[in-house]
């Protein structure tokens, strides 16, 4: 089956793409233990600390006690760092230190196959760390609804968005050290604020547009509103993650191209 987008791309060959999907998991699972570890304890770390700790003096936030207030938001902010650096750090390692990429497209598998995998992969370990988080706040009832099983799809989603980004900015860095900046000025302020740890509202109108723009901002909502069981009020968060995802598509595959083919 092959995908094309207006002339503009060659086409992707789906088939191949889930080839460079299934090596990656296979890589994975030899790997999968100190992986899951290293993703899961840190998001782990911040649910504990700052909903105990802090949680023990700050008050219930429209009603809802601040462990239940920033678990759903764990959830977001875990998918969208596993994607990140398995779509940054990992897909640049393969493609210079490691030169996969090399031994890969030495195969039927083209330029956009290879990034289509990658895309695949990053969106996976995003609706996985997501779906693993949800079922451990799931489990020490931090939530309200089975409704939240309906982030998990969702999850794969936003996961393709933050997978998106992460590729984008491996085809535009000069060297592996550049992710730092990465991170620390677009990952951490999205990470703070996007509604995780307390209500936009309390800041300036500014900040809350400007938030409006990160698709952690939107995903922390459906998060949220799925673990108290409701959906209608975040239709509107869904429709802009599926879009962004969408618009976002092309631009990995343009970009990497101009990095791979010299």
């Amino acid at each position: 089956m092959e995908l094309w987008n207006s002339g503009m791309m060659a086409a992707i060959n789906l088939k191949r793409a889930f080839r460079v999907w299934q090596r990656h998991a296979t890589v994975y699972t030899k790997l999968y233990k100190s992986s899951v570890a290293l993703n899961f304890v840190e998001p782990m770390l911040y649910l504990v600390a700052l909903g105990y700790g802090l949680g023990a003096f700050v008050r219930d936030i429209n009603g809802v006690p601040y462990m239940n207030f920033i678990a759903p938001g764990i959830v977001a902010s875990s998918s969208m760092f596993a994607a990140a650096s398995e779509c940054t750090y990992g897909t640049y390692i393969r493609m210079t230190f490691q030169k996969t990429f090399d031994a890969v497209l030495a195969t039927p598998v083209n330029v956009n196959d290879l990034v289509a995998g990658e895309l695949m992969w990053g969106a996976t370990k995003s609706m996985l760390y997501g779906t693993i988080v949800t079922a451990v706040i799931s489990a020490f009832g931090l939530v309200s609804s089975a409704k939240i099983l309906l982030v998990i799809p969702l999850l794969f989603i936003s996961g393709l968005i933050f997978a998106e980004i992460s590729v984008i900015a491996v085809a535009i860095v000069p060297g592996i050290d550049s992710f730092s900046y990465f991170f620390t000025l677009l990952l951490t302020p999205s990470f703070l604020f996007s509604g995780i740890f307390f209500p936009l509202d309390t800041l300036s109108p500014v900040v809350t547009k400007i938030a409006y723009f990160t698709p952690l901002y939107h995903l922390v909502n459906v998060s949220r509103s799925l673990a108290s069981g409701a959906i209608g009020p975040v239709t509107g968060d869904i429709v802009w993650i599926i879009a962004a995802a969408a618009l976002l598509a092309p631009y990995p595959f343009r970009l990497m191209r101009k990095r791979i083919v010299k």
